[in-house]
């Protein structure tokens, strides 16, 4: 039987310093580019990571906000916004070039990343700052959200993500981490909701309702605590269900 594949993408360079232990084990990477967290020497440390062990390289921009870790959404005009995007993505523009690695995706940070999902003129503002990677790189985004469906018109590439250590609400909203059951803790609760989604194309809903969702590449993310114990738990269990990680 011919195995399936699967892509899992973790955010990374954002200070937690697991990354070496992190990338045998993911396919593809968001590496954080100044806007929340990072520096040239956390993206360097990524991305010849990402080359050692042929894992996808994603830029991770961010509303300018180190001081709340990108997560709370900002009042910032389109043109203070569109100029730090553009100066993250030189930065690490400049950086992957000196590594000599292709840039393979672009996947919003954080409190962007929720606002740009349901706000049609943010992400009309997004869309603006990234429109140089157009052509050579592919757009992570929520299933069926503005940014999708603009970014579709728009004629991106796009990939659509679910969040496979986070749990969702019936409107496929993020349950806010301010709430206790945010996050998906286990590796197997992590692994029964990736099956979910991947075989049956849906959720299961913190309020126990199951909500059509399709995704491409499923994210672990770097800072959850028990990441590198999920990890493992699904490197150990996917090829049980014939699903083996993209590399």
């Amino acid at each position: 039987m011919t195995k399936r594949v699967i892509d899992i993408n973790c955010d990374v360079g954002e200070g937690i310093g697991n990354e070496k232990d992190l990338f045998p084990m993911i396919s593809s990477c968001n590496i954080a580019c100044g806007g929340h967290a990072g520096s040239k020497e956390t993206i360097i440390q990524c991305l010849e990571l990402a080359k050692k062990y042929g894992v996808k390289v994603g830029a991770h921009p961010s509303y300018p906000d180190i001081e709340n870790f990108g997560r709370v959404s900002m009042s910032i005009s389109n043109d203070e916004l569109i100029k730090s995007i553009q100066t993250q993505m030189e930065l690490f523009e400049s950086v992957r070039e000196e590594i000599n690695i292709t840039l393979h995706h672009i996947k919003p940070h954080g409190a962007l990343y929720n606002d740009i999902a349901k706000d049609e003129y943010l992400a009309e503002t997004f869309l603006t700052a990234i429109a140089p990677y157009k052509h050579t790189a592919l757009l992570y985004v929520p299933f069926n959200s503005v940014i999708q469906k603009l970014a579709t018109k728009n004629r991106f590439k796009v990939l659509v993500e679910a969040f496979a250590d986070r749990n969702y609400n019936d409107d496929l909203s993020l349950v806010s981490r301010k709430e206790k059951n945010a996050l998906v803790t286990t590796g197997k609760e992590v692994l029964n909701h990736i099956l979910r989604m991947y075989n049956d194309k849906v959720v299961n809903t913190i309020n126990g309702n199951y909500v059509t969702m399709e995704a491409d590449t499923y994210c672990i993310h770097g800072d959850t605590p028990a990441a590198l114990q999920i990890l493992a738990y699904l490197s150990n269990e996917l090829p049980h269900h014939n699903l083996q990680v993209k590399s």
